[in-house]
């Protein structure tokens, strides 16, 4: 399982046990962090997508030490005018360990993917008489239409199946949603 999260103003890929460098935080050592602005949660192949952010999820970590990086020189010159000047800059820097990643947000598309399946049950049942058939088809996609941008790829790409969309494999989010909404 991983998360991409964003600390302190950069986004970071980050697993449980994960040891990161970020720009200075203003926790004490030894104290534990909460970063909630989750950016996409991968859990064993199911990924979700925050839009922009994964409400509920959280990445937790524990500060360990304030450090400085290394010395960058930033040297200045104007050529035949004598100007010569020489700075360095070291970079604060925070280390924390990553302890656990918390997607309490990917456990709502569960029920939301119950929905979704019983309008697409429905056309099969109503298939003899094609008027009828066209008459659900045009309902369901309003209904679903609705839930997509809160699916993720994989939900998405299922619902594709069942649809009969062929090419499904290289769509991206976006592609799937105007797909299904037809």
């Amino acid at each position: 399982m991983y998360a991409i999260v964003e600390m302190a103003g950069q986004q970071f890929k980050v697993a449980k046990d994960q040891k990161v460098y970020v720009h200075r935080l203003q926790t004490e050592e030894g104290k534990k962090v909460t970063f909630d602005k989750v950016l996409l949660l991968d859990d064993g192949g199911n990924v979700t997508v925050g839009a922009p952010v994964i409400e509920g999820a959280a990445v937790e970590a524990k500060v360990v030490k304030h450090l400085k990086g290394d010395k960058v020189i930033v040297f200045k010159k104007k050529r035949r005018k004598g100007y010569r000047v020489k700075n360095g800059h070291r970079q604060s820097l925070t280390e924390i360990v990553v302890e656990g990643i918390v997607a309490k947000g990917a456990k709502k598309a569960t029920p939301a993917k119950a929905k979704v399946e019983k309008p697409v049950a429905e056309p099969k049942k109503a298939a003899a008489p094609k008027a009828k058939a066209e008459a659900p088809k045009k309902e369901a996609p309003k209904k679903v239409a609705e839930d997509l941008s809160s699916k993720t790829v994989a939900e998405l790409k299922e619902m594709a199946k069942t649809a009969g969309i062929s090419g499904i494999s290289s769509m991206k989010k976006a592609d799937l949603i105007e797909a299904l909404s037809k």
